[in-house]
């Protein structure tokens, strides 16, 4: 049956590892479960469908069986009464029905399998359903820690960035030191030799006369003792 080979891969698939391969496992998990939870309905449908196939199976098998041991029973009775031929016909139809029973026991065989099947397939995404609800919060609280993280580090380079930036700054102040210290020192040189003839003189003109000022203090002293 197609519905069969259809969900045959949801037998086999290996959640942990389709997550484990995708690019972007919030989005696949959230794909995933609207797949599966769609899947399931259908799923659900058609297991519903092979179970009443089995049912109606069976009940032909049953019913099949009940006609064999009436005709059993007929042509017995039939022996009882001294009716052979009666009780020869009761046994050809036994036998047709028994030739029928075999083709209803396949039949039945073959719907009961397919009810197995796909109650496992049926169980099997129950289970994926479930551990992919067990999964999704853990999965997205792990992918938005990274989407967290990944700002920190894109923040770390602008920090590294500016840091770099200050050490430029830094540079460039020293080269501007260095240019004012070499003008200073141009400014210096440009001035030439100084005249210090002006300075000399104010020197002696405005040194102290120490003799006079003995001489005021002796003068001071005798205007004390009289």
């Amino acid at each position: 049956m197609g519905i069969l080979r259809r969900f045959k891969d949801i037998m086999s698939s290996n959640i942990n590892a389709l997550l484990d391969k995708a690019e972007d496992p919030e989005k696949m998990i959230d794909q995933y479960m609207r797949n599966a939870s769609s899947d399931l309905g259908k799923v659900k449908a058609e297991t519903a469908s092979i179970m009443a196939e089995e049912q109606r199976a069976k009940r032909a098998l049953n019913e099949c069986q009940t006609d064999i041991e009436k005709m059993q029973k007929y042509a017995l009775k039939a022996l009882e009464a001294e009716n052979e031929g009666d009780a020869r016909i009761f046994l050809e139809k036994k036998a047709t029905l028994t030739a029928k029973q075999t083709e209803l026991q396949q039949a039945y065989d073959l719907a009961a399998a397919n009810t197995d099947q796909m109650r496992k397939m049926h169980d099997k995404l129950v289970e994926d359903i479930s551990k992919l609800e067990a999964r999704r919060s853990m999965i997205k609280g792990k992918a938005a820690v990274a989407k967290t993280k990944e700002r920190m580090n894109k923040m770390a380079s602008s920090v590294n960035s500016a840091s770099y930036s200050l050490s430029s700054f830094d540079k460039m102040e020293e080269k501007v030191n260095r240019a004012l210290d070499e003008a200073n020192a141009m400014e210096e040189l440009n001035k030439g030799p100084e005249d210090n003839i002006d300075n000399l003189t104010a020197k002696y003109e405005s040194s102290v006369d120490v003799d006079d000022e003995l001489a005021a203090l002796r003068e001071q002293l005798k205007q004390n003792q009289a």
